[in-house]
């Protein structure tokens, strides 16, 4: 993002600092609403500890699937949540308040997208090791596999943010966010579940993991900017 939006503007607040309090404002108001907080982690867990009981229980063959599992399960529990990222505030007209408040928009959707990520990405990386136990994977490769869905998480929920602006105005956008979403995060999929993979060889995971760094950079840079934009066309 352009640092040049790191300024006080005319009301006397910061750009970070409005952006903090939009970030205070979601976390607050996420957690009045458990029910959309538990839904995404519920789902990834059902999905990680049944997944065994539709194929054989030996270890070897779930060690082999748990990448391509976990990865699967953190994806489509990250869509789960995207599509309240920004709905709520567009029917109550707090997203036309921040177009109109003077302050940077894309800081203002940065910390929006921040703020889904502390209550789904990093959760669904906290809870990463115990789907993986279900799944037979070492202790070993716990580690890697909580680093790599947390960064890759990161550039899920900024990869959903554009999606979720693109659909900003669309009745029942479930669907269409999915089709949009999914194939840009396919990326991110391979290269975690490649990281993964490699962490439960007990192989070095460090390349893949830092792709997913740089795909986590290149939506930090990207992302918020194009959101920004979309919500600005969907509010017209």
């Amino acid at each position: 993002m352009n640092t040049s939006v790191i300024e006080t503007s005319s009301t006397g607040t910061s750009a970070l600092e409005a952006a903090r309090l939009v970030l205070a404002r979601d976390i607050r108001l996420a957690l009045r609403k458990r029910g959309q907080l538990i839904q995404p982690l519920a789902f990834f867990a059902i999905v990680t500890t049944l997944f065994p009981l539709g194929i054989s229980p030996e270890l070897s063959r779930l060690r082999d699937v748990a990448p391509g599992v976990l990865w699967v399960a953190a994806l489509l529990s990250s869509l789960l949540a995207l599509e309240f990222l920004f709905r709520d505030d567009a029917q109550d007209g707090t997203l036309e308040q921040h177009v109109l408040s003077g302050q940077s928009l894309t800081w203002l959707l940065f910390a929006k997208t921040v703020a889904h990520w502390l209550l789904t990405g990093l959760p669904l990386a906290v809870m990463a090791p115990l789907a993986g136990l279900s799944l037979g994977v070492p202790a070993a490769a716990l580690s890697g596999i909580v680093v790599s869905v947390a960064i890759g998480s990161v550039a899920l929920s900024l990869i959903g943010s554009i999606g979720a602006a693109l659909t900003l105005g669309v009745k029942r956008s479930g669907a269409l966010l999915s089709l949009l979403t999914l194939p840009l995060s396919m990326p991110v999929l391979i290269f975690g579940a490649r990281a993964t993979e490699l962490a439960i060889r007990g192989a070095g995971f460090a390349p893949p993991l830092y792709l997913l760094g740089a795909l986590a950079v290149l939506g930090i840079t990207l992302a918020p900017l194009a959101a920004a934009a979309a919500v600005r066309i969907s509010l017209e």
